[in-house]
């Protein structure tokens, strides 16, 4: 049987090898990279058609690992035919420009950027002319501020056919006398703009009407980009000055994204007032609106803004379907349900550091004709449970953020428990206990993707049976267990044993938590004929007691094969931490306690599932004829562990 067996496989690799290569390039180029690297590493045949099929595909999307150089030259051989690129560069810097910016790209997205100077956007400018969409990471990050003004000139010059425009860095760098007129050079066509961070005052610059360059004086212009209809700006204040230059200035404004974080307390002249929001949306076609001060350097707030500020603005935004108030700290229940009760379209309600917000604003949502989808009410801290059972009146509720009300108890867990579609549920800090999180099965914890019970001190091991006891075919892809002080290594026993599909698991700052939960979840077998191993690609274990350099041997290959970020306390043992990052080069090991993962679950109205089923056999592909040296290293570090013992 063996051997009839045996036969077989060979007789349908032979067949597979005699299929002809433009059958097989035609079925690849309907392939991802990712997938068109996996199928060649099933056989000879594949690999070659593969070789090919590189040189001529239309989109080179690789967002899940940071490439090296050498693993990225031969997967991007010259292709004209290339129109989308996405890359993760936090192995990459100018030396791979060259082979990255090709010129007949439509769409480019190069992450983490840092250690690329200022050269690569005076490079995508030269290089990238069709392009349409381009959203650049972190830019020079690691150098300084290692960009010049005429980088974003040749820039801006270069690419006229951009749309979109994504630089999630500083451009501090052009501020200036007239430096804004570089945005003159801009395109157009672009409707969409997003930095990562620009002073107030260009920006009131930027969108000011100005004097035409070559014509007379007197000619009035409209402001430098007239067309914009999506523009998300983190700036050192929102003034308002700022906001009615954007307002006047965007006739076509349908989305408006203001991030601030003063450094110190604003004045008068420097901070948004009742009379800036009276400006919003004076041409009718704002949609989403966010207007948020972070706490990021300075514990303050929009203090110079009450209830009168929103019902200005409630009277200009009867069409408005999201919006995002953070740090509003004199708005009370009055200003807050205006919103609501003008706002006949809206979907998406986000507050944040509501501190006068309670219980009142949602107390007849009902009689209202709102279908809210998403609501976020993080740090509202006088709500109870009655503003939870009135918002589950809306059964159509696919996010609730309730992160930081503490609160919320059990009886809210019963409330949320009538919502048949939520996805994403986070309690951090509430006084939920074991009995309130078994509400939730069987109903919500089948179709819930996301849920986070961070800092919720009652809970203990009993949490994870009453969660997950008697319940299959679970959605859950990400969970969070951190800063749970009663949580212990039985739990996640029991979590391992209920064989649910997580992708992400946070467990940080649990003392009970050491090696026999490492171990647990290394063994773990989510479905046998899917899976073969763990399918965790995040663990955060920052700042947990109980782990040891015992647990380093079950976090090296091949445990935890599609693992891609890793949470550790660096003084466990550095040369065995740096000795594990080696050996596995995608994997991106955090030892400062700093958050892991990509974005927040909050950053869109949709969620994004990341593709995972062929990623192990991916990394293969890439690491074939690797140096093994890094899995020595491990070996040598394990050793010097056990002698320093």
């Amino acid at each position: 049987m063996a051997e009839g067996k045996s036969e077989s496989s060979s007789s349908s690799m032979e067949s597979l090898d005699h299929l002809p290569s433009a059958l097989l390039a035609t079925i690849m180029t309907n392939l991802d990279v990712a997938s068109i690297c996996s199928v060649a590493s099933t056989c000879t045949a594949f690999k070659a058609c593969a070789s090919q099929i590189l040189s001529f595909i239309p989109s080179f999307h690789l967002l899940e690992i940071a490439p090296s150089m050498d693993l990225l030259r031969p997967l991007l051989p010259p292709n004209p035919w290339l129109k989308s690129m996405k890359v993760n560069c936090g192995r990459l810097d100018d030396s791979a420009i060259q082979i990255l910016l090709q010129p007949s790209l439509h769409e480019l997205c190069m992450l983490n950027c840092d250690e690329f100077t200022g050269k690569l956007l005076s490079e995508i400018g030269g290089r990238c002319k069709d392009l349409r969409s381009l959203c650049l990471g972190s830019v020079a990050e690691n150098r300084g501020q290692d960009i010049q003004f005429s980088d974003l000139e040749e820039l801006l010059r270069g690419c006229h056919e951009l749309e979109a425009l994504n630089l999630m860095f500083d451009v501090s760098f052009s501020a200036g006398h007239n430096n804004s007129r570089v945005w003159a050079l801009a395109s157009e066509k672009l409707t969409s703009l997003e930095i990562g961070y620009i002073p107030s005052v260009m920006v009131a610059e930027l969108f000011s009407p100005n004097f035409g360059f070559h014509k007379s004086p007197n000619c009035i212009q409209p402001s430098i980009l007239p067309n914009i209809h999506k523009l998300c700006l983190s700036v050192d204040y929102i003034t308002d000055t700022m906001v009615g230059k954007i307002s006047k200035g965007l006739n076509s404004l349908t989305h408006l994204d203001l991030r601030d974080a003063p450094m110190s307390e604003p004045g008068v002249t420097s901070d948004l007032t009742n009379s800036g929001l009276q400006q919003i949306n004076q041409h009718g076609k704002l949609k989403h609106l966010s207007l948020v001060r972070t706490q990021e350097f300075l514990s303050t707030y929009f203090r110079r803004v009450n209830d009168l500020g929103l019902l200005l603005m409630a009277d200009k935004c009867k069409t408005m379907e999201s919006i995002f108030l953070g740090g509003f700290c004199r708005v009370t229940d009055t200003g807050f349900k205006t919103i609501l009760h003008s706002c006949s379209k809206l979907y998406k309600l986000r507050v944040s550091h509501g501190t006068q917000l309670t219980d009142l604003v949602f107390h007849d949502i009902s009689a209202t004709s709102l279908s809210l989808t998403h609501v976020s009410l993080r740090r509202c801290t006088l709500l109870t449970n009655h503003a939870v059972t009135s918002l589950a009146s809306n059964k159509d509720l696919k996010v609730l953020d309730l992160r930081d009300c503490r609160n919320l108890g059990d009886e809210a867990l019963q409330a949320i428990s009538a919502l048949p579609k939520l996805k994403a549920l986070l309690l951090d800090g509430s006084d939920i206990s074991d009995v309130g999180l078994s509400y939730l099965r069987p109903g919500v914890i089948s179709s819930l993707i996301s849920l986070s019970v961070r800092g919720c001190k009652k809970l203990t091991d009993k949490c994870i049976s009453a969660l997950f006891d008697g319940s299959s075919n679970l959605e859950l892809q990400e969970l969070d267990l951190s800063n749970l002080p009663n949580l212990s290594d039985n739990a996640v026993l029991l979590l391992a044993k209920s064989r649910v599909p997580i992708l992400e698991l946070r467990m940080r700052q649990c003392p009970l938590i050491g090696d026999t939960s490492v171990m647990a979840l290394a063994s773990m077998v989510v479905d046998e004929e899917r899976w073969h191993g763990n399918s965790l690609r995040l663990l955060d274990l920052f700042n947990c007691g109980g782990i040891t350099p015992l647990s380093f041997r079950w976090l090296k290959k091949p445990y935890f094969p599609r693992l891609r970020w890793l949470g550790v306390t660096g003084s466990v043992n550095r040369d065995m931490v740096d000795a594990l990052a080696r050996s596995r080069p995608f994997l991106r090991v955090s030892r400062r306690g700093e958050e892991l993962g990509v974005e927040e679950w909050d950053n869109s109205d949709d969620f994004y599932m990341h593709d995972y089923d062929e990623m192990d056999e991916f990394e293969r592909w890439l690491l074939d004829g690797e140096d093994e040296n890094a899995d020595e290293d491990m070996v040598n570090a394990e050793d010097n562990a056990e002698a320093m013992e």
